[in-house]
């Protein structure tokens, strides 16, 4: 199931201060997601809000958004992605081959969960990118074994 959930999934986002002075449009592109971790697993687990396979990131810097093409599984209900909570969406490294994510979720009565997400230009990662992912993983305080290998199961179509 193609879906373009902005505003329903990620809500409002916002980007780091410290990537305010640079022009990220730059990266609008073509993005697949190689790796996802969250401190609560079941976000990002088979029927989850966040268990996506990203396809398209287009950052929007007059406006100040950015908006995801990704897809979900068909096992994820309506009512999940509505209940998926407040998102605050940060930056915390992107070049020519990867992004790193970082995403606060909050949802229900004040439960917090921290996600860092890595997504790849390309089909292959190396292993300076995947050392800073875990990096990322490590400093928000998410344990090793909550990450999950997407691109290994990402058999959704190309946009």
């Amino acid at each position: 199931m193609k879906a373009l959930l902005f505003s329903l999934v990620l809500g409002l986002l916002v980007a780091s201060q410290s990537e305010a002075q640079t022009d990220n449009s730059q990266f609008t592109g073509r993005w697949i997601t190689h790796y996802s971790a969250a401190s609560n697993i079941e976000k990002i687990t088979e029927g989850a809000p966040f268990h996506i396979f990203m396809r398209y990131i287009e950052f929007d810097e007059e406006n100040g958004t950015i908006h995801f093409h990704f897809y979900v599984g068909l096992f994820v209900s309506f009512l999940s992605l509505v209940d998926a909570g407040i998102n605050e969406f940060r930056l915390v490294s992107v070049d020519n081959n990867a992004l790193i994510a970082h995403v606060i979720n909050v949802y229900g009565h004040g439960w917090k969960t921290e996600l860092v997400q890595f997504f790849g230009a390309g089909d292959n990662v190396d292993s300076k990118h995947k050392e800073e992912f875990k990096n990322a993983v490590r400093e928000k305080g998410i344990p090793e074994e909550n990450i999950r290998n997407f691109i290994d199961i990402d058999n959704c179509p190309e946009e």
